[in-house]
């Protein structure tokens, strides 16, 4: 029988959920502390941890020593309750990492997918290989999210065009849930490291702010309210495309490389910039490394003219959305760090009537995977926590 509003099942539902809340976001905590902070008196708040202790959700940590009397239990929800995955899928790698409910990330693996073109096997091989190295059963997955290239169908949950990933096309997701027979998500590869930058980066806790990936191609992941801002048909964001003064408009919007700002500052754009200031024989030759070599050189000319272009873009975005918080990510943004988020920042405020603060990327490790593992998280949690039994 569903519950109805107001029924002792769904009160002590809805208490359950909030408390495995708070003991992931202040844990551990004892019965006395738990029932404070929730406003539960103390036999409602040890009926509560009972319920979950029988449920596997939560046990016994440690102790609190206090003045008089025994020592007081401590309480943390059980990591292995709930597994999840997430995934950055790009053309040359497949990353992939496990974490547990509490958001720990127990293994990270990476598979060459050269030679495979069957998005749905290659995906069980990166999971596997994850599950394996971590000593963690697939029985205990609750969630997959998958962050790659190109524009998601945000009706149909389908990679509606992805240049880079030919072969992920519509049917891949429903082949994915039935091989993996667990809820799967895709979502853009630049959307997901929006996300990770809220949780762990340079915006966190900001519920309004801009992402902009900038490397050999670039993208834009909008936060909105607190939430993803994908557009109807989930194409916004796709910011290569913006048409940019003395840049020639595209001719076939099926070439990803003839966007106007794409032009302005892709791969070819930043490595013809290296060439002309003289520092391109002296990095490794990824659109990174030429700026990388920029700012351990202090190539002030080059940086400048990379941060005008950037600017661009930025500029249009602030005067759109007028965000308090721009983000730059990418190869091109973690490379060339606080010297170029100040440069953009001020040639930005120069064409731009706001001005908004412009900071470098702060997410450590692979933003987009991290950003995947969060967005299962939630999913999981959602499940799990309001599961009853």
């Amino acid at each position: 029988m569903p519950s109805h509003p107001g029924t002792p099942q769904l009160l002590r539902r809805l208490n359950d959920r909030a408390a495995l809340e708070l003991l992931l976001s202040s844990g551990p905590l004892t019965r006395a502390e738990l029932g404070e902070h929730t406003g539960l008196s103390k036999v409602t708040a040890g009926q509560l941890l009972a319920r979950l202790q029988e449920r596997d959700l939560v046990t016994v940590v440690g102790e609190q020593a206090g003045g008089r009397g025994p020592n007081a239990a401590l309480y943390g929800v059980v990591p292995s309750c709930a597994y999840v995955v997430g995934l950055d899928v790009l053309p040359d790698r497949i990353s992939a990492g496990v974490a547990d409910i509490t958001g720990a990330i127990v293994a990270e693996v990476s598979v060459d997918p050269n030679g495979h073109d069957d998005p749905v096997r290659l995906v069980r091989s990166a999971v596997e290989k994850a599950c394996a190295s971590g000593g963690i059963p697939m029985a205990g997955l609750r969630a997959f999210v998958i962050g790659t290239r190109g524009v998601v169908d945000p009706r149909t949950g389908d990679v509606r065009f992805s240049f880079d990933l030919p072969s992920w096309h519509k049917g891949v997701l429903a082949g994915l849930r039935r091989d993996l027979d667990v809820p799967v998500t895709i979502e853009n590869d630049v959307n997901l490291a929006a996300l990770a930058e809220r949780s762990h980066g340079a915006a966190l806790g900001m519920d309004d702010f801009v992402l902009v990936w900038a490397g050999v191609g670039q993208g834009l992941g909008v936060m909105l309210g607190g939430r993803v801002h994908r557009g109807f048909t989930g194409g916004a964001g796709e910011i290569g495309w913006l048409p940019v003064p003395g840049e020639p408009l595209p001719t076939d919007v099926n070439e990803p490389q003839s966007g106007s700002f794409q032009r302005l500052v892709g791969g070819d754009a930043v490595a013809g910039l290296a060439g002309a200031h003289g520092i391109a024989s002296r990095s490794d030759g990824s659109v990174g490394g030429y700026v990388r070599t920029a700012v351990a050189e202090g190539a002030e000319g080059f940086l400048d003219e990379l941060a005008g272009r950037l600017a661009v873009g930025v500029a249009a975005v602030a005067v759109v959305l007028d965000p308090a918080l721009i983000v730059l990510g990418g190869d091109v943004g973690r490379a060339g760090g606080s010297a170029l988020a100040a440069r953009v920042e001020e040639a930005v405020a120069r064409v731009c009537p706001s001005r908004p603060a412009v900071v470098v990327t702060g997410v450590q490790g692979n933003p987009v995977l991290r950003g995947a593992l969060d967005s299962a998280l939630q999913q999981a949690r959602e499940q799990v926590f309001s599961e009853t039994v």
